[in-house]
């Protein structure tokens, strides 16, 4: 499962989340990005539960992460 989390960041904290940000496990691509959203990752999981989790758990957890949104890629 593929999907893309678009994630705002507190001001000053842009450095240190990037970093944090490559580490993790599922993520494959980050892009910074201008607008209402600051970065975009593109994630990989096995299963929505195993996304849900990369995203609440790992994301979300880092100190500087302000808001995510997550758009589940489908095939058509």
């Amino acid at each position: 499962m593929i999907g893309l989390v678009l994630i705002r960041l507190e001001a000053g904290k842009e450095e240190a989340v990037l970093s944090k940000i490559k580490d993790i496990k599922g993520i494959n691509k980050v892009q910074a990005v201008f607008g209402r959203w600051d970065l975009v990752a593109t994630v990989e999981a096995p299963d929505l539960g195993s996304l849900s989790s990369l995203v609440i758990k790992k994301i979300r957890a880092i100190d500087g992460v302000s808001a995510t949104e997550t758009l589940v890629s489908t095939v058509l």
